[in-house]
């Protein structure tokens, strides 16, 4: 497989604006030297960097970039300045103080207690909000507590929560869940639906962790044909080899459908979804994946061959199980983002997805790391202090051209999770994974009856440095 090396390739390029580092020594870092770095880093990398004006090579003579760095207190400030249109095209780049803990986010290891959560309010114009437990990760402080997918709660430490409040109470290390249950008072609609509160409690502490995105892999048997059902929840590279043998178990299990459960899964590595989605086909080696759209400045300066991500056979050397399938079902929520989009837009031109559930979040972007050194690689760091950024870097097209579906990727079927009956994951009555089971099985009919929508405002990846990524390797 064809690696992105993009990376390596851009950074021995000639910079028209970028120059070494000055020797800190043991100086503290200024807020004007970190500014510069955010400033370069974005002018030479920045997707966007063509729509902002203080981003342009000639934008400023030295007396006034040095007035531009010295203008913000903090290199957030000036980070977030040069952001293009932060609440529509740009939702997703941002800045670290630590990029030590991102770097063990990007592998798979975090904090956390082992409650994997989505966070609901009943309508816009509600503040209040109340967490439901999707999953709950083993061997963790959650599981050894009893909790379970299905689970309400609707205040943390004794405070109830609200659209305003939910990230301050979910943030620490250790905190209390006041759980509740969920009254739809027999009826579909949810207008006159409640949450009501009980007087039990759970204390939860987190702790770290590195999740296994391979969360189900198993074989439904109905009506004497075998389904393949895969929940998979993160496109990590350290678990590839992983992933590479549960395709060969699908393989050996003669599955003629797969159901890819992609509902909470909200992106990572590229490279991973080349390889998952090389694995479920196979027969499309060597054709256009995706291509690259980089700034204009970049785009000028690279091959056009060194843009295209191909299908392929093999990861490193290593050949990929692949199951030939001409058809896919996809579940999908508004937690489905970023390589879990490229996987469904990318497949989309070759074979039929059928995409169950609600609209995905709508990342078409990648990103990459810059650290603070000479040519933004993670080489010769400035050794004090641990900022990095995050930036969008490239769009994503498929090979047909799709891309900017700023507001996700439609489902065929659209239907809601029922908060108040979640069901269990991968069996085969619950909600989502029951509208597939009935269209393959039925000949493309579906007669379950979608729940009306509430508005999902977050989940738990938020309080993580890796939400909505998708990262080049």
């Amino acid at each position: 497989m064809k690696s992105i090396k993009l990376f390596v390739l851009l950074c021995s390029l000639s910079f028209i604006t970028i120059g070494c580092f000055e020797d800190l020594d043991d100086n503290p870092v200024s807020t004007r030297d970190l500014n510069d770095f955010v400033w370069k880093g974005l002018n030479r990398y920045y997707v966007y960097k063509d729509n902002v004006s203080d981003l342009a090579n000639n934008r400023f003579t030295d007396s006034e970039y040095e007035s531009f760095l010295n203008s913000f207190s903090s290199p957030e400030d000036c980070f977030e300045s040069l952001i293009y249109q932060r609440s529509t095209i740009d939702r997703f780049s941002w800045i670290t103080d630590n990029y030590i803990e991102l770097q063990q986010q990007l592998n798979g290891t975090s904090y956390n207690n082992g409650m994997e959560f989505g966070l609901v309010r009943f309508s816009s114009t509600s503040s209040e909000v109340f967490g439901y437990v999707r999953y709950v990760l083993p061997n963790t402080d959650a599981e050894s507590k009893g909790l379970h997918r299905g689970i309400i709660f609707n205040a943390v430490n004794g405070v109830s929560l609200n659209i305003d409040n939910y990230r301050n109470l979910l943030s620490p290390n250790n905190y209390t869940i006041n759980l509740a249950t969920y009254n739809d008072n027999g009826t579909p609609e949810t207008d006159d639906d409640s949450i009501d509160p009980t007087n039990q409690s759970v204390n939860l502490t987190k702790t770290p962790y590195t999740e296994n995105p391979i969360f189900i892999k198993q074989i439904l048997e109905v009506d004497n044909q075998n389904v393949g059902y895969l929940m998979y929840n993160g496109f990590t590279r350290d678990f590839d080899s992983q992933l590479n043998e549960t395709f060969n178990y699908f393989q050996s299990q003669n599955i003629q459908n797969l159901v890819l459960d992609l509902r909470y899964n909200s992106g990572g590595s590229v490279n991973t979804a080349i390889l998952l989605s090389s694995m479920i086909t196979g027969q499309f080696t060597g054709q256009v994946f995706a291509t690259q759209q980089w700034n204009s400045e970049i785009q000028s300066q690279i091959d056009p061959n060194d843009l295209i991500y191909n299908f392929t056979d093999n990861d490193d050397g290593s050949s990929l199980n692949s199951l030939q399938l001409a058809k896919v079902y996809v579940l999908t929520t508004k937690s489905t983002a970023s390589a879990s989009e490229l996987v469904i837009n990318c497949l989309n031109p070759y074979i039929d997805v059928i995409q169950i559930g609600t609209n995905t979040t709508g990342k078409y972007q990648a990103s990459i790391t810059l650290y603070d050194s000479p040519d933004f690689s993670n080489k010769d760091l400035n050794p004090i202090h641990t900022y990095a950024m995050q930036p969008l870097v490239l769009k994503t097209l498929n090979a047909v051209g799709n891309t900017d579906y700023i507001d996700g990727l439609e489902p065929d079927f659209p239907a809601n999770e029922n908060y108040g009956n979640l069901g269990v994951l991968g069996n085969p009555e619950e909600t989502l994974l029951a509208i597939a089971l009935q269209h393959i099985f039925e000949n493309g009919r579906t007669s379950l009856q979608p729940y009306n929508s509430t508005e999902l405002v977050g989940d738990s990846k938020d309080f993580t440095l890796t939400k909505n990524r998708m990262y080049v390797d």
